[in-house]
């Protein structure tokens, strides 16, 4: 075991467990040894439970999966204060899971959607922003292995006691190493539109969900609300449609979200970039009073990206219907080729023929492509 994985003491007599990847190595947590609690979330591939683990008489998230896989080797090599602290693994069949810290103030996303996130401030939302930016560089450019992401969310962000922010849920994660060619994981309104094609992608990826995060916590809207993952996946890659920014939203975080936001994942920032991007802006004196108006005023503009939903749900309801006109098409096409054949089999004159045609063409005349 490396000595930057874990920052607590644990028993010397804990057996090891090494994996494929140099360096890492983990704790092997027997599953008697945890006393579980309450179900508090599902990360990728499994159930999150709160549990004590007993020997070490600490509180501790619980990751059942079904095998044990690439995210306990992706955790026991990462250390940052910003991503969540891997302690080790159960590889007893059929309980396998993975053992890590527990950030008892559940997920950002949760907050979000509290009533104390009325409260907010720039500060808040400017320490939040660097705290997931410096977990997320530490991924791609500082961590003994770079890692892509792939499902960064606000999900996948959660608050520990004293509101630091962690990166966790590393299921869909891969070294970069490793390869570059993904498949479609994560929730399609924080994909960028190469992961959601399967594509290959860089780490750039990670900063287009990084943008729907910073999204989320300026606006406390969800992304894309009410619509299907592979509508927003039809929308986000065949339309170009990108999350509303209120036009009052101050423009520093709205050319920063628009960066993340490019097709082309070459033109997206780089974290050490957004980090860069975000001293700038704590930097300036104006931004504090300007986003503050912005947050408490969300009566003004959140008809705005009300606005942009009803437009999106209206063109999707025009490709229902003309999908529909196509299926029918398609249908008479079909009856018109049956009763064809059955017409030929009969042997009828081509005059009879040409008026059956005639009768039963399955091709409007008010037809348009």
């Amino acid at each position: 075991m490396t000595d930057n994985i874990h920052s607590d003491p644990v028993e010397e007599t804990t057996p090891q467990y090494a994996m494929s990847s140099p360096g890492s190595s983990f704790v092997q947590i027997k599953h008697e040894d945890l006393l579980f609690y309450e179900n508090c979330g599902g990360g990728s591939f499994g159930s999150v439970y709160r549990a004590l683990w007993i020997s070490q008489d600490k509180e501790v998230a619980v990751k059942k999966l079904l095998k044990i896989d690439k995210e306990a080797e992706i955790l026991s090599v990462l250390s940052h204060k910003n991503i969540i602290q891997f302690y080790g693994a159960v590889l007893e069949s059929p309980n396998y899971a993975i053992v890590t810290e527990y950030a008892s103030g559940g997920s950002l996303y949760e907050y979000l959607s509290s009533e104390q996130s009325e409260e907010m401030d720039m500060e808040q939302i400017m320490t939040w922003a660097i705290q997931i930016a410096k977990g997320m560089h530490y991924l791609h450019a500082e961590a003994p292995v770079k890692v892509i992401h792939r499902d960064l969310k606000s999900r996948n962000v959660v608050l520990t006691a004293d509101k630091v922010l962690k990166i966790c849920d590393f299921g869909a994660s891969k070294f970069l190493s490793h390869t570059t060619h993904m498949t479609v994981v994560g929730t399609f309104p924080w994909m960028a539109p190469e992961v959601i094609q399967s594509l290959p992608v860089s780490e750039t990826c990670d900063a287009y969900s990084y943008g729907v995060v910073l999204w989320e916590m300026l606006t406390r809207e969800v992304p894309f609300k009410g619509f299907e993952g592979l509508q927003v996946a039809w929308l986000v890659v065949e339309k170009q449609e990108r999350l509303t920014i209120p036009t009052s939203c101050p423009a520093s975080f709205a050319e920063l979200m628009r960066k993340c936001w490019q097709a082309d994942p070459k033109e997206r920032p780089q974290f050490k970039q957004v980090l860069a991007t975000l001293e700038t802006m704590a930097n300036d004196s104006r931004l504090p009073d300007q986003c503050n108006s912005f947050l408490h005023n969300k009566d003004q503009w959140r008809c705005e990206i009300e606005s942009t939903l009803e437009r999106l749900r209206k063109l999707e309801r025009e490709l229902y219907s003309k999908e529909k006109e196509l299926e029918e098409r398609e249908r008479r096409l079909k009856l018109w080729e049956e009763r064809l054949i059955e017409r030929s089999n009969m042997t009828p004159s081509p005059t009879s023929l040409l008026m059956d045609r005639t009768n039963i063409s399955p091709v409007s005349r008010s037809w348009k492509n």
